[in-house]
């Protein structure tokens, strides 16, 4: 339920944007490190957008990856642990028989 309100959330935002960005013909120069271009100032917001959101989850993406093969990790060894310590707890003594003779 969670996933599909933010889904919605920003299905909202895009549809305001695209409608926005629609109404607005205004042309920009923008400077970058390579070159110079002219582009409508709707078509830039999206292109910077789209490129700033997927970058973000990329980065976010690599954290989580990392934080899994982490856990991942500390998991197998947790079992390996737990295995060594298996042998030695379920040898248990024989008990000691006393043998009570009267001498």
């Amino acid at each position: 339920m969670k996933y599909l309100l933010i889904f919605l959330f920003l299905l909202v935002i895009v549809v305001i944007s695209i409608t926005l960005g629609a109404h607005n013909d205004q042309t920009v120069t923008f400077n970058y490190l390579l070159a110079q271009g002219d582009y409508r100032v709707s078509t830039l917001l999206a292109v910077l957008f789209a490129t700033g959101f997927i970058l973000g989850w990329v980065i976010c993406g690599l954290f989580y990856l990392r934080v899994r093969v982490s856990l991942g990790r500390a998991q197998r060894k947790i079992k390996r642990l737990e295995q060594q310590i298996e042998p030695v707890a379920v040898v248990t003594p024989p008990a000691a028989s006393y043998d009570v003779s009267k001498e």
